[in-house]
């Protein structure tokens, strides 16, 4: 793995219309350079020059990068665009997690009980819980929970539609999503630096940090059995402060993975993609890298921010508002403060209301006084009034 400096950064960073693998060009952010900073822009390694040696990794992209701050500080190819596999399965719980309650029960369909690959292997019956296809889903990368998770968010085009929403909320733009489990499918694609945008956001969510982080757990089975399934991540009890996150592996988009690990109160992400032999040992010592040099060298770039909300702001010139039922004095909160009535005419308008009600309450007693001399008993006399 050839290495190169941020000076030589700069100069592979050239136009920011790259060809990628599987076609496309690479993401843009709101000023036209590359989401996360201009040095993210070439395909080569990018490092600062007072880093000590990057190990060495077959991956043709890799992202290391100090989840608690954002800075990346060390990539390759981090927006080459790249088929993710099963690691698109973060982006699936990440957007899921917060739609679906995790004790709703779930009937999979026969299609997704046949999805191809790997699987926990779903039948046709209820006895899943939405909290057990989470853990199939991240534990043993279940492609028939995915779909499973899927039909219970209304289907499988609203799904798409709400994982690519997200994606472009969290500024994911090299990632788009045409399968919830990550088989390959044309046009599906992301990239290290998304994967690692992705996870980082994932990380977030306590439900999310659990499942990535659960080693065995227990999945029902047809009368009342349960069997025991393993997560997937190797790392996991093997790696000092690993917490997990997602592998993924097809014949197209060779070995991908996410990994995250946490110690001394620091949290390194790890990201890389297209690698075509065992990936484990060369995570590890990108692992150990990003933690030996947090806070010591120079940031590359940056895990940008989600998109922002926006806040409805207060109308301005809008349709102007119903009157108020005859008889009602304006409350001050439905008066503007450009208002004309507010001020002098305000001030009129209150005297002649006051001035009214005076004349009626005055009507009203005279009125009750004479009923009540004009009444045999001289008792009380019902007055009606609006």
């Amino acid at each position: 793995m050839k290495h190169v400096t941020v000076i030589g950064a700069i100069a592979l960073a050239g136009g920011l219309a790259l060809a990628v693998p599987g076609g496309g060009a690479r993401a843009a952010s709101d000023d036209g350079g590359p989401v996360g900073g201009a040095l993210l822009a070439g395909r080569g390694v990018v490092v600062a020059e007072n880093a000590r040696r990057l190990p060495k990794t077959e991956a043709s992209a890799f992202v290391v990068a100090d989840a608690d701050t954002g800075q990346v500080l060390a990539a390759k190819d981090p927006h080459g665009r790249y088929l993710p596999a099963s690691t698109l399965k973060i982006l699936t719980a990440v957007t899921l997690i917060p739609r679906l309650k995790k004790n709703r029960t779930v009937l999979p369909s026969a299609e997704a009980c046949n999805q191809e690959g790997s699987a926990v292997g779903l039948t046709r019956h209820r006895i899943y819980t939405i909290e057990d296809l989470f853990r199939a889903l991240m534990m043993v990368s279940g492609n028939d929970a995915a779909v499973a998770l899927a039909e219970a968010n209304g289907g499988l085009a609203r799904t798409l539609a709400d994982m690519n929403a997200e994606a472009r909320r969290l500024r994911a733009t090299d990632t788009v999503a045409k399968t919830p489990n990550g088989l390959d499918k044309p046009g599906q694609s992301s990239s290290a630096y998304d994967l690692a945008l992705i996870a980082r956001a994932g990380l977030g969510h306590p439900d999310f940090r659990r499942y990535i982080s659960t080693k065995v757990a227990e999945f029902p089975a047809p009368g009342g059995k349960h069997y025991q399934i393993a997560n997937h991540n190797r790392l996991l009890g093997r790696y000092p402060g690993m917490l997990g996150v997602k592998n993924g592996w097809t014949s197209k988009a060779l070995g991908s993975f996410v990994g995250a690990a946490r110690r001394d109160g620091h949290t390194i992400i790890v990201s890389i993609m297209h690698h075509e032999g065992g990936f484990w040992k060369e995570v590890e010592d990108l692992l150990d890298w990003g933690f030996a040099a947090r806070g010591k060298v120079t940031p590359v770039g940056a895990l940008v921010g989600p998109v922002p909300s926006v806040k409805p702001t207060r109308p301005v010139g809008g349709p102007p508002k119903a009157a108020p039922p005859a008889g009602r004095p304006v409350p001050p909160a439905e008066v503007a403060d450009d208002s004309p009535v507010v001020g002098a005419g305000a001030l009129v308008l209150a005297v002649a209301l006051l001035g009214g009600a005076v004349w009626i309450v005055y009507g009203v007693r005279r009125r009750a006084r004479a009923g009540a001399a004009s009444s045999p008993g001289g008792g009380p006399h019902q007055v009606d009034h609006d």
